[in-house]
């Protein structure tokens, strides 16, 4: 029988963490440090409490394992970590002796077959919210010429000129308004696609949320410049953008802070298919985050936490990143809420 090759931690898929008797890690795996996006050398020695964050479920599955001394499985462990924000996984913390006694924790990953499925209803979603949409423009847009129309007869009976100032506002606003229901009814191949800077984007959206409410707000920059150009169509990007920024900026009433952060994402799945590399926009503020209960219906129109919203800027953003192919993410809580956009390389 032919000798078999040596087999270590280092071969396996599954991610590895062991520690020490008195909680510091001693050794993690490479699947642990893709999976945790962090270096194996700068963790050695550090108490795992210190490693991660909201780590209550993590030590009640290690105290269970040390009282038994057996092996013991959280199905549904919640882990905060500084890259990812928090992570869904099953965990296995199993007592061990080696040169002394140690613990090993085993992480399976659960995003990825919840992250599919919510990406499957997301689609679903967002066709019906086109639907709607069109529907909805389709009926503003009839009675927009009535209007238009009757301001214009107006006009012609007035005699004092200042007056007419008055029914152009109603033709004006009247056009404007028919432009808008127009895009909304325009095929999405009238989306003109260029090379474009995601850079570029969110500057102009700081920019206009800014000068909207230019007292108690600051918007900081934390971008990777080194992003490559992405293939979209700018204006749609930016109207995404906007619409989230502006939705964070007024849930914090005008007085907070907003980090518009930019990074590479590597070997993503977005509308069912993997990409090598996608840029990664994400918007975190320090508001009082977006209520549990509006929490799955949040991409809907017409749903809003706010009395004056009118629910349909994040289904709009939906729908414009849906169109480039890409997806949107959200972690809410009190104070903290992040939203992720990916958007695919070529």
């Amino acid at each position: 029988m032919p000798d078999l090759p040596s087999f270590t931690p280092e071969h396996l898929a599954t991610a590895v963490i062991l520690l020490d008797d008195e909680a510091r890690v001693v050794y993690l795996n490479p699947a642990a440090e893709h999976l945790f996006d962090v270096s194996g050398k700068s963790l050695l020695g550090q108490p795992v409490q210190q490693v991660f964050t909201d780590t209550g479920q993590l030590t009640n599955a290690m105290q269970h394992a040390i009282r038994d001394n057996a092996s013991y499985i959280e199905y549904d462990l919640t882990l905060g970590t500084h890259a990812h924000g928090k992570l869904h996984l099953r965990c296995a913390a199993t007592p061990v002796q080696l040169d002394k006694r140690c613990l090993l924790l085993e992480f399976h990953p659960m995003d990825r077959p919840l992250k599919l499925a919510r990406e499957e209803q997301m689609l679903d979603q967002t066709q019906a919210n086109r639907l709607l949409l069109r529907n909805l423009a389709h009926e503003i847009k009839n009675p927009l010429g009535g209007i238009r129309g009757a301001a214009q007869l107006l006009e012609q009976e007035l005699e004092k000129p200042a007056l007419r100032e008055y029914t152009q506002v109603i033709v004006q606003e009247a056009d404007r308004l028919r432009l808008l229901m127009e895009k909304l009814l325009s095929p999405q191949n009238a989306s003109h696609y260029s090379a474009l800077n995601i850079h570029e984007v969110l500057e102009r959206v700081r920019s206009v949320v800014l000068a909207e409410m230019p007292a108690g707000l600051t918007i900081q920059r934390d971008y990777d410049i080194s992003l490559p150009a992405l293939i979209g169509d700018k204006e749609q990007l930016i109207q995404a953008m906007l619409n989230i920024v502006r939705n964070a900026a007024q849930a914090m009433q005008g007085n907070g802070t907003i980090v518009l952060r930019t990074r590479i994402a590597r070997q993503v799945t977005l509308v069912k298919r993997r990409h090598r590399l996608a840029v990664m926009v994400q918007v975190a503020d320090n508001g009082p985050g977006i209520p549990p209960e509006l929490q799955d219906k949040i991409f809907y129109p017409l749903v809003s936490g706010r009395a004056d919203g009118h629910g349909l800027g994040l289904t709009l953003a939906q729908d414009y990143v849906s169109q480039h192919h890409g997806a949107i993410e959200f972690d809410s809580e009190p104070g903290r809420t992040c939203f992720t956009v990916l958007l695919p390389l070529p």
